[in-house]
């Protein structure tokens, strides 16, 4: 039996060995709590990551989840060995720069709560400005004349942030997600389930809007790749390394993705239809004049909380085709 459970004790050594948290946690041994957050904060700092106070706060949290932050450091009993091993294993994936959505496998997103991997960008704060300029536009049911609800469509639609927010929003409504990635799209469908609304919306793999048919939306949005080329080499480690390129890359220019959108909204748009589009912080005017050019009306330009272009929206009058 000693023999035994010797043999146990080093297959479960060997295994705490591989684990890529090993190294930090064996320096926090005789640390209290306190001492390890204050440990965290100088190398995450030091990687060069920002805001260390919160990204402590939400690893320590989700490490000892359901203990909070201030009842851990109150109570040692909440944070046992086994927590903070696993706390080791979060913090050393956070210093390598891999997103913190990545790290903790989700991101807060507008009213909802999404799953989060590799294959799929994080979803940000900026785009929460084009589902509130949605909402305000299509403030309440709307069917048409043939008594269709509203059918929502999100072209290269990633984790599904942008079309399950909206659908959260207006339980009459049907959504369609578009992604050229299999990846993404069963991201998307995960979360869809985790946000309760798989009846109501369908995932399709395609480029674009191209399998889409005529008239066949109310409302079309979109965050595409706009980053020139050329400065993806810059952007900071956590989008750079960890992000798909094909969600990012925009082209020579970054306008790739919105003149093959913008051609073809007046034709997969219903009559009055609305769209509203993701935008660069110095692409308002271009993408403006694009949506001009395909024969969109009412195109607008709105800003995010930090006052800068965000969104340009418009609709297809019902001459436009």
């Amino acid at each position: 039996m000693s023999e035994d459970f010797a043999a146990l004790a080093d297959r479960a050594a060997d295994q705490h060995r591989q684990r890529p948290g090993h190294g930090l946690f064996v320096s926090w041994q005789g640390l209290s709590l306190a001492d390890i957050r204050r440990d965290l904060l100088r190398r995450l700092d030091a990687a060069g990551i920002h805001a260390v106070d919160q990204e402590v706060r939400f690893l320590i949290e989700h490490a000892l989840a359901p203990a909070r932050l201030a009842e851990a450091l109150a109570d040692p009993v909440l944070a046992p060995w086994q927590k903070l091993f696993d706390l080791a294993d979060l913090a050393t994936a956070r210093l390598t720069r891999k997103p913190l959505s990545q790290v903790l496998g989700t991101q807060p997103f507008w009213t909802i709560d999404l799953a989060v991997t590799g294959d799929v960008l994080t979803p940000r704060a900026d785009t929460e400005t084009l589902v509130e300029a949605v909402l305000s536009r299509r403030p309440s049911a709307r069917s048409d004349s043939l008594g269709r609800s509203v059918e929502l469509v999100d072209l290269g639609t990633g984790s599904g942030a942008i079309v399950l927010a909206l659908l959260h929003e207006r339980a009459d409504w049907t959504g369609l997600g578009v992604d050229v990635s299999s990846r993404a799209l069963a991201v998307a469908q995960a979360n869809a389930a985790r946000v309760g609304v798989s009846e109501r919306v369908r995932f399709l793999q395609t480029s674009w809007s191209h399998a889409l048919a005529d008239e066949s939306a109310d409302i079309v949005v979109s965050n595409p790749p706009y980053i020139v080329s050329d400065v993806l080499t810059g952007l900071e480690p956590e989008v750079r390394d960890f992000e798909p390129h094909l969600a990012l890359d925009g082209g020579e220019d970054g306008l790739d993705a919105y003149r093959v959108i913008l051609d073809d909204l007046p034709r997969i748009l219903r009559p009055d239809g609305l769209f509203a589009l993701e935008i660069g912080y110095d692409q308002a005017a271009a993408v403006s004049g694009l949506a001009r050019a395909a024969g969109l009306v009412g195109v607008e330009v709105l800003n995010d909380l930090a006052g800068l272009p965000r969104v340009v929206l418009g609709f297809r009058n019902c001459s436009s085709r």
